[in-house]
């Protein structure tokens, strides 16, 4: 579970075809002035079958440029908190925290596209996919192929991010559908803090 928890922020961020297209100008609509950011998110995980393997519920939380938190509340609780520094995955059921530094572990990620950092040319390839369902797509496949993530797929609606649909190494797929969006909302510091409980088994990566 703690591994669906990482690839789902890390896998949870061009080629001369993909500039000025409509795809890259939503993208761009939903970047500009964004500051803050709270939705509500589905994530329906596939087999390499293209079977649901589980569905999780949850609330999404953005400060840039540094800044957010995922934060699952069902099947299971389970956090994960970028604090600006450290990258933080919390598993309350099992009193364990993982610790990551951030910088390191976002390197290559789509969590580039939410924080909105760098230029996402630098680290993707970027192709425009055109309009279904409604919805401007992108395709943005890492150029460092060592990378967990194969592929990302994002897509949206005005200045709005509605899917995110991540493909890994191994072939299973993460399907990030976002509702109730509050763009810019007030966003308290405390949110993006974490220390974790003196009890508490606390793992250091070194990414």
């Amino acid at each position: 579970m703690k591994k669906l928890l990482i690839c789902a922020l890390l896998l949870l961020c061009a080629s001369q075809s993909a500039l000025g297209g409509a795809g890259r100008e939503a993208l761009e609509k939903f970047s500009q002035g964004l500051e803050t950011l709270e939705a509500r998110f589905e994530q329906a995980v596939l087999d390499t079958q293209n079977n649901r393997q589980g569905l999780l519920h949850g609330v999404f939380l953005l400060k840039r440029p540094d800044r957010f938190r995922w934060d699952y509340v069902s099947p299971e609780s389970r956090h994960i908190i970028a604090d600006g520094r450290d990258l933080w995955v919390v598993e309350d059921d099992l009193n364990h925290v993982t610790r990551f530094y951030q910088k390191l572990a976002l390197k290559g990620s789509p969590a580039r596209l939410l924080l909105g950092t760098d230029s996402l040319d630098k680290e993707f390839n970027i192709v425009e996919l055109g309009e279904r369902q409604g919805l401007q797509w992108l395709e943005l496949s890492p150029k460092d192929k060592d990378r967990d993530i194969l592929r990302v797929l994002v897509a949206f609606k005005g200045d709005q991010l509605l899917k995110l649909e991540l493909t890994d190494q191994f072939g299973q797929i993460s399907r990030f559908s976002f509702f109730e969006i509050k763009r810019n909302p007030k966003l308290d510091d405390s949110l993006f803090a974490y220390d974790p409980p003196g009890d508490w088994d606390v793992l250091n990566q070194q990414n």
